[in-house]
């Protein structure tokens, strides 16, 4: 798949998906969201590192192998957001509160301090 293509519907996955994460929030999974979103942030970020490696055919190589490759992406994504030095999932939380409060009436005033 051409890697323009799959950016678009990464994209267009993203905000399909932004109201859901945000009406998430009201049953107490802003968390869960925020973390998510980190981790498929930071595989999109590592998936370039992986685009030129081919696969190597004393392991079997071919298709699956590039499938698989998808998967181990995905993996490291997620270890690389474990350790919350990152940041994202902090603000993302914080958008997400502020955009509840908005949402419920409160003008965004929820407690939540920059």
């Amino acid at each position: 798949m051409d890697s323009s293509l799959q950016n678009i519907g990464d994209m267009a996955v993203m905000q399909s998906s932004a109201p859901q994460l945000a009406r998430m929030g009201k049953s107490g999974n802003i968390d869960k969201a925020s973390k998510d979103f980190e981790s498929m942030f930071m595989s999109q970020m590592l998936q370039p590192m992986f685009e030129g490696m081919s696969t190597d055919p004393l392991f079997g190589g071919g298709h699956g192998e590039q499938v698989m490759r998808t998967f181990l992406v995905q993996e490291y994504g997620k270890i690389a957001a474990q350790g919350g030095n990152i940041g994202i999932a902090a603000e993302v939380k914080n958008e997400m509160i502020r955009a509840q409060a908005a949402a419920n009436g409160n003008g965004g005033q929820n407690g939540v301090s920059r």
